[in-house]
């Protein structure tokens, strides 16, 4: 391929957003050619998997094109705002390997400035105060249909709005009885420009600033020009701001502010089987349905990463997610995919027997223990080996074993012979009942010939099971978590989203029998369960006294072989 063929192979490979940056920094319409970009999130929640792809997106942009991203907390609500929710962003950004360095913001740093620009609108004409009732506003303010009207207020004389604009800073009116608005067109086809809101009164007292303050200027007014002042280049947000960038563009054009950055959107992340708004996650806090914010079904960051999802796997699935205009569902699969595609490299493995049943070799030694060595991770060769235990009496998944095998059963039955991993040959003689017919326990022998899992004639055994020493085992509580809703788009069908909770989302199994090794296993430390699937020791709860894992992902991939199906 040539060189011109290259250069257009690696401009397909932009999305749009890289395409706008280099054209502007190629037409010189950066400042000091310095690309700078701001993550803005709202201090009223955790943060959660949708807003990760805005976190990669313009940290990532930054990074790449030499720049700088700012963080900056939009807490222009202070009734909804919380030290906690500040905390726990900044965590978590950093968790995913981003930093924003001396760049950290705040709104309410702005709001002397910001209340300096409302005070030169009401003097320049361009802001009034109404007194409206929101039931009239809405009657006033029209449809997308129809146009809206003028409010009474709105040809106030400028030295009444400015006296009630001081009284309402002073706190000598109630809360609801006025507002600042910007003098605008009450007839533009887009209701954001109808004379939008630009203070209310709010009697709260704010993270930051106190009680400094009992007015608080609207979301619409504050970001934007916070922007401004902190210099964005390039304002990147979410679909559901596109009709918001007349007023974005507006309040970037006051007289006075210097610099006006442009508004670009990008579809947000949706994925099924999943809800991406933080007042309904409040509201599942709340009602008891999942135990914080933290709880390993959340799709919250801090939810997600104590289930055992790794900051890089999350950064890949939005890398091949991608990024573009036109708003879709992900498939909850693919999330998955990612897990296991990073947890297969890193996750050590171990064997956990989780519905354990009793396997008794008799021709095996009572007192006699051998130990045999494990791979850690055979995908990882520096990942070293490990003993484990072998003794007379092993546990076994108890579905390794059917007293009358179905077709195309390779696991142990009478007079079968399978393969313990690591370890013997064994072949099924008898079992024992208990008075109600139940299986309590499997008696086999062992061909002493085949340690290691081999034998000299080399006969084929298809079945292959892992086991732990029951003498050496150790208990624990598993805690095996799937999907927090049973349908893919919660609440389409009734309109209630709680209707489609999924009641088997949290399984806890406190009957596992676990091998010695992971006794030492680490808080947050990430581990595959033979067959089982991926485990994290749970960061909150696990100790050496009471170990505590939580799966993050089973070993089936449903991803792949949809994919594989569509290719």
């Amino acid at each position: 391929m040539d060189m011109d063929g290259l250069e257009k192979k690696e401009e397909r490979s932009l999305n749009f957003l890289e395409r706008i940056i280099e054209d502007d920094l190629a037409n010189g319409r950066v400042p000091d050619n310095t690309v700078v970009t701001r993550f803005p999130p709202e201090p009223n929640g955790y943060l959660h998997l949708g807003h990760i792809k805005s976190i990669c997106l313009n940290f990532g942009l930054a990074e790449k094109y030499g720049g700088r991203c700012h963080l900056r907390l939009d807490d222009t609500n202070p009734e909804k705002e919380d030290v906690e929710y500040i905390e726990s962003i900044q965590r978590d950004i950093k968790w995913l390997g981003f930093d924003w360095g001396e760049h950290l913001y705040h709104a309410s740093d702005y709001y002397d400035q910001l209340h300096a620009i409302a005070v030169n609108l009401i003097k320049e004409g361009k802001a009034y105060i109404d007194s409206l009732t929101p039931e009239q506003m809405k009657e006033y303010r029209g449809t997308l249909t129809s146009p809206g009207r003028n409010s009474p207020d709105r040809d106030r004389p400028i030295e009444e709005n400015l006296r009630l604009f001081e009284e309402m800073r002073q706190g000598k009116h109630p809360e609801g009885k006025y507002l600042l608005r910007a003098k605008l067109d009450m007839a533009s086809p887009n209701l954001n420009m109808r004379d939008p809101a630009l203070y209310r009164i709010k009697y709260a007292s704010h993270p930051r600033t106190g009680d400094k303050w009992c007015i608080y200027p609207m979301y619409d007014y504050t970001h934007p020009i916070s922007d401004a002042i902190e210099g964005i280049t390039h304002s990147i947000c979410t679909l559901e701001f596109e009709d918001h960038r007349p007023a974005y563009d507006w309040a970037t054009s006051i007289d006075g502010i210097e610099h006006a950055p442009h508004q670009y959107e990008f579809a947000r992340l949706n994925i099924n089987y999943m809800l991406m708004s933080k007042r309904r996650l409040l509201n599942l806090v709340k009602l008891g349905i999942v135990t914080s914010w933290d709880d390993p079904r959340m799709p919250t960051i801090t939810g997600i990463r104590r289930r055992g999802y790794s900051p890089e796997s999350l950064r890949d699935f939005v890398s091949r997610v991608g990024v573009a205009k036109v708003e879709s569902v992900v498939d909850y699969n693919l999330l998955e995919f990612c897990a296991r595609e990073d947890l297969n490299k890193r996750a050590k493995r171990l064997m956990v027997i989780l519905d354990p049943i009793k396997l008794v070799i008799t021709n095996y030694p009572e007192e006699k223990t051998e130990w045999f060595d494990a791979d850690n991770n055979p995908e990882d060769p520096e990942s070293g080996t490990r003993p484990i235990p072998f003794s007379r009496e092993l546990y076994i998944e108890r579905e390794d074993f059917m007293e009358v095998p179905i077709k195309g059963y390779h696991r142990l039955y009478p007079g079968n012979e399978i393969r313990l991993k690591h370890a013997y040959y064994v072949t099924c003689t008898d079992m024992v009942k208990d008075a109600d017919g139940n299986i309590v326990e499997i008696l086999c022998t062992y061909d002493p010939q085949s340690r290691g899992g081999t034998t000299e004639d080399k006969r084929k055994v298809r079945g292959t099971s892992h086991w732990v020493s029951a003498h050496h085992a150790i208990g624990g509580e598993i805690r095996l978590y799937d999907k927090l809703f049973s349908t893919e788009y919660p609440g389409a069908t009734t309109g209630n989203y709680l209707d489609d909770v999924n009641p088997d989302s949290l399984v806890v199994l406190r009957r596992a029998k676990m091998e010695p090794s992971l006794r030492d296993a680490k808080a947050g430390e990430y581990l595959q369960f033979i067959r089982n699937g991926y485990f994290m020791a749970d960061s909150k709860d696990h100790s050496a006294a009471h170990p505590v894992f939580n799966r993050t992902v089973t070993l089936k991939d449903s991803w792949s072989k949809k994919a594989n199906k569509q290719n």
